[in-house]
């Protein structure tokens, strides 16, 4: 254990993870080309990734079980040969339901890779590193989406439209060959765990993970706090950016890219203040999903195209929705014995995807829907337009919330029934003030016998 060769096996994975966020990001790039190429109506454009995210999400909890039944290995391998099998169908669709289906293989692809990722870490690595290790993971995945928003931009606007799939296609092919060849499951003399539960089983500890309400709580976080920002850079935020505030293609790519510059930033600033104040997470989740639903409240109600400034706090604080969401998956740790991690943590991740997914077409539904009743077909992404779609959000944001108090609620109901009591807030303040104040005084202390 960490070894050379377990920091290669942990480098092909992370590889493997940005080609997969690569592929996940490539539409949201290509939606305004999409559109030309197939003729497509706003709704059916939120198809792709709609269907997309549906295949991701539902394949969550199986995935886990294969992971756990056939390891990493095979499952990174293979979920690279599906997204390249999906970007090739892309690449030769030119038909609505040929590309949908293409996203289909992209997303169950997608859907392998992530989980599969996370579970090579315990198995190289010791225990000391596991946590640092899996939040690098996580954020230098998102390095794929500087891919899509760059390269593949360049390669689709000079190349046209096959050329760029095809690309991704073959950066698929490449992540399933370096995962065939250069993964291993667990380091030499290693046996690596694998389970045999039957569907029973399986189904009975499903049930488990899921009457534990802070595996609920966990949810609802994640689908509160990530929802908006994956509608922005997954489909929306493109055609936006672009053909409703007026913006360059290379300034909208700019700032969609400021979304992984403050997932790197910010993942492990978040992560020190959630453990240093673990009874204090689902206020943070609330803070982020206040100030989400505040910024885009204050671009909507603009009298005409927003400020730059006003579109890059739009960004940095929808950004912070990713670091953000993964205090959902410390709720499920917390909460959940270490044999049924897995199963609480694909459930904690359908949260997100699934507000996703229903406030992506939702949002194309109503722009399609303003578009046929106005009567001029060039509207479809007007900003009159948009500001009523986007503003759908805002009750998934009301949901979000209302559910995120009311489990609380059940959490720490269940909390004190164990003897554990939250403190108020000004207790906690208290009590740093205090530990400041005693820091320093032994700090003091301390240069004085120095002398």
């Amino acid at each position: 254990m960490n070894s050379k060769r377990a920091w290669l096996v942990w480098g092909v994975g992370i590889f493997a993870y940005v080609v997969a966020i690569t592929q996940r990001t490539s539409f949201g790039v290509a939606g305004l080309v999409a559109t030309e190429r197939f003729g497509a109506t706003a709704s059916a454009l939120s198809a792709f990734t709609v269907v997309q995210l549906v295949v991701y999400a539902g394949l969550q909890i199986p995935v886990g079980v294969l992971v756990d039944r056939f390891g990493p290995r095979v499952m990174i391998a293979t979920g690279a040969a599906l997204m390249a099998v999906g970007q090739l169908q892309l690449a030769m669709a030119e038909s609505v339901p040929a590309g949908v289906l293409g996203r289909i293989f992209v997303g169950a692809g997608d859907a392998m890779t992530f989980i599969a990722v996370i579970r090579l870490i315990p198995l190289w690595f010791p225990s000391r590193q596991v946590p640092v290790l899996t939040q690098l993971t996580g954020q230098l995945g998102q390095f794929g989406q500087l891919i899509s928003l760059v390269p593949f931009a360049f390669v689709l606007h000079a190349g046209g439209w096959s050329h760029a799939f095809v690309s991704l296609a073959a950066l698929g092919v490449l992540a399933c060959v370096l995962s065939a060849a250069l993964l291993r499951n667990a380091p030499a003399g290693t046996l690596a765990q694998k389970t045999s539960k039957g569907m029973r089983e399986t189904a009975a500890e499903l049930g488990t993970a899921w009457r534990q309400p802070g595996t609920r709580l966990g949810m609802w976080s994640h689908f509160a706090t990530q929802f908006s920002g994956t509608v922005f850079v997954l489909t929306w935020g493109y055609p936006f950016l672009v053909s409703a505030q007026g913006l360059e293609t290379g300034t909208a790519s700019i700032l969609l890219s400021l979304f992984v510059v403050v997932g790197i930033i910010c993942g492990p600033l978040l992560g020190s203040w959630v453990g240093k104040h673990p009874l204090r997470r689902s206020s943070m989740v609330l803070a982020v999903t206040f100030v989400s639903a505040a910024a885009w409240l204050a671009v909507i109600l603009q009298p005409g195209p927003s400020p730059l400034w006003l579109l890059v706090v739009l960004v940095l604080v929808l950004a912070l929705g990713g670091p953000a969401s993964m205090i959902g998956f410390d709720f499920a740790r917390t909460f959940n014995p270490s044999h049924r991690m897995g199963t609480a943590t694909g459930i904690v991740n359908v949260g997100g995807f699934v507000a996703a997914l229903v406030t992506m077409f939702a949002i194309g539904l109503i722009l399609d829907l303003i578009n046929s009743s106005s009567g001029t077909p060039g509207d479809l992404y007007s900003l009159d337009a948009f500001r009523v779609a986007l503003s759908f959000q805002f009750l998934v944001f009301g949901a979000g919330i209302a559910a995120v108090i009311i489990i609380r609620r059940r959490v720490r109901r269940s909390m004190a029934a164990q003897g554990e009591s939250i403190p108020p807030w000004r207790d906690v303040l208290a009590d740093n003030k205090r530990r400041r104040q005693q820091y320093k005084h032994e700090e003091k202390t301390r240069r004085e016998d120095r002398k």
